[in-house]
């Protein structure tokens, strides 16, 4: 039975899918639930998902499924009803979404549900959604009680498209430290046949990024991957992620002359692993948030090059714990890259300051705080203007 002297919270995700909004919501809420200080609800849009069993192992209560095919639809209104039947059944004080797709429906019928406080996400700073549905989303931050941006650079960008200033909560992206450790019980041999990657490479590349969005620029890493690739044809290239890109990655990889050394690892479940036996890891995103890859990378004490976009000045310390490159040069990219691969003592360096920075500035245990701090200032708030 459910605690009934505890505020009632509920996350909405969009699905179980390895991406960085799905990890990140599902840690949160790991988190708050170790935390007990809150009855911790959960529903998506869709069930499925690689990160669905991994929920499941800690989270008892039955997570409800809202599917969409469009927003104007018959369907779209039988979803909302069910949502706003549940919410007000189960007397949610606190309804969080983290993406477009949450915020829109979930924050609308959270409304419609009279849910006391409604807290919407933005992630990514531009790329990703078209005009008329960032128009949709603003109108949804106007019912929002808080919008939770991932960086300093995407609590600018809300600002300037007209978001209240006093609305807008900075709260970067948490990583389980615990998740990476500098040791594996496997050898680097045994990770790399269960992955099928060659064994005998002289260096592994690595980029961990869905394959929904174009924002994410594979090619760009592909192309730095030729130079690399014809400076070193040992070099393999590892390209974690999912999504309805994928088969024209690949064929762009083939295109190249990558077919051999480029390894596309659809659903790959041990990102931890994956990131303990790659020599450089790259994100080649034309824009992002704070990237969650970037985190992982550097959690994993891994030197990176990324694009010098959104957040990612925020993680990396150009020259220091990594390299910054500019947006679409791959040029540039494969330089870091192969400069990286040829000084071995200075990328290890990089990858133990990056590990640094991320355990005393990015932990999930400030993340928690952080949101749990953002709760009972708007609980304490509404208390206020009720009474």
């Amino acid at each position: 039975m459910a605690n009934t002297s505890k505020q009632r919270i509920l996350h909405l995700i969009g699905s179980f899918d390895q991406g960085g909004s799905e990890r990140q919501a599902i840690q949160l809420v790991r988190s708050l639930q170790e935390s007990g200080r809150y009855d911790l609800y959960l529903a998506c849009l869709q069930s499925s998902g690689v990160l669905r069993s991994n929920v499941d192992s800690f989270f008892a209560k039955s997570i409800p499924a809202y599917p969409l095919t469009s927003f104007y639809d018959i369907n779209a209104l039988r979803q909302a009803r069910r949502f706003r039947k549940f919410l007000r059944q189960s007397n949610i004080a606190i309804v969080q979404t983290h993406d477009f797709y949450t915020n829109v429906f979930g924050t609308a019928v959270a409304a419609l549900a009279g849910v006391p406080i409604k807290i919407a996400a933005r992630r990514e700073l531009t790329g990703i959604r078209t005009g008329a549905q960032l128009r949709v989303e603003r109108a949804m931050y106007q019912l929002a009680d808080a919008v939770v941006a991932n960086s300093s650079a995407v609590g600018a960008q809300l600002v300037k498209e007209g978001v209240s200033r006093d609305k807008v909560i900075t709260i970067p992206n948490g990583i389980e430290m615990s998740r990476f450790p500098l040791q594996f019980s496997k050898t680097r041999e045994v990770i790399l046949e269960g992955l099928k990657l060659p064994q005998k490479s002289d260096a592994l590349i690595t980029i961990v990024a869905n394959m929904r969005f174009p924002v994410k620029d594979h090619p760009t890493f592909l192309q730095a991957a030729r130079i690399v690739h014809q400076a070193n044809p040992q070099v393999a290239f590892a390209l974690a992620g999912e999504g309805k890109l994928r088969n024209q990655l690949i064929a762009l990889a083939a295109e190249l002359g990558l077919s051999n050394c480029a390894f596309f690892l659809d659903g790959c479940r041990d990102v931890a692993e994956l990131l303990s036996i790659s020599d450089v890891c790259v994100l080649s995103s034309r824009a992002e948030g704070m990237p969650n890859a970037i985190l992982e990378y550097m959690a994993a004490g891994r030197p990176v090059v990324a694009t010098n976009v959104g957040g990612a000045g925020e993680l990396i310390r150009n020259g220091e714990s990594g390299f910054l490159v500019d947006a679409g040069d791959h040029r540039e990219l494969a330089a870091r890259i192969l400069q990286l691969l040829a000084a071995p003592n200075r990328a290890r360096e990089m990858g133990r300051l990056a590990r640094k920075k991320a355990a005393e500035e990015f932990s999930v245990e400030a993340q928690l705080r952080r949101t749990e701090q953002l709760y009972d200032r708007l609980l304490r708030s509404k208390r206020r203007t009720s009474s």
